[in-house]
């Protein structure tokens, strides 16, 4: 009786290195490998931007962008953007009220992929698995701090969207947006408290309603 030979799976230690993922796949020949990552999901204002980015050739210094300062960010963004393959979605907020976030967030991580210049053999996502992707993938925990093409997508998603929250800044210079970039601070609460929301609020989010209707409760008084 002939047995089928099964290759042994592979064991990917979260301390042997950022590239640790993307050896492994490669020897299984799975390349080239994408990595999926947002940034804004938690914030109460501004657009939710999705990035799927391939990377070409090894980049140091990559890591989760959160926990880089924004010059090395800045830094690391303009070599991504030089020495990889990068898919960029941006979805506004009314597109989050109507849809739902996690809905527009899985669909913008298909769409990214769909916005790749070469399609993925296989493709890591943050956190969370994504129905629908046109390639095998895994949901990598805390993705962006040991898949180095996850962490590239998250810095290309957060510098996408805090140069989207300047600019925003520079319309609605009352809400602080260059600051916080709209996430839900104490600052950013007066404001809304003091003026209500801007457009590009996101009216399903509490923090908003019920800056609003302390807004209008105020205007009411006065």
């Amino acid at each position: 009786m002939t047995v089928a030979f099964r290759p042994r799976p592979s064991v990917v230690r979260r301390d042997s290195g950022l590239y640790a993922y993307e050896r492994a796949l490669a020897r299984r020949g799975l390349t080239p490998i994408a990595g999926v990552d947002e940034a804004g999901r938690g914030a109460c204002a501004g657009p939710l931007v999705v990035a799927a980015v391939v990377l070409r050739r090894q980049i140091d210094g990559l890591g989760d962008s959160k926990l880089l300062t924004p010059q090395v960010r800045e830094r690391l963004y303009d070599q991504i953007m030089r020495l990889a393959h990068v898919g960029i979605v941006i979805i506004p907020p009314g597109e989050i009220d109507a849809k739902g976030l996690h809905k527009c967030n899985v669909s913008g991580m298909r769409r990214a992929v769909a916005q790749l210049p070469c399609d993925p053999e296989y493709i890591l996502t943050d956190g969370f698995p994504v129905p629908g992707l046109p390639a095998p993938s895994l949901a990598v925990w805390k993705g962006d701090q040991v898949a180095a093409c996850v962490a590239a997508a998250s810095i290309v998603a957060k510098v996408t969207r805090d140069r989207l929250m300047v600019a925003l800044d520079e319309r609605y210079p009352q809400y602080g947006f260059a600051e916080h970039k709209g996430y839900v601070t104490p600052g950013h609460r007066l404001a809304l408290q003091a003026h209500g929301p801007c457009p590009d609020h996101r009216y399903s989010f509490v923090t908003v309603a019920r800056g609003m209707g302390e807004n209008e409760m105020g205007a009411g008084v006065a």
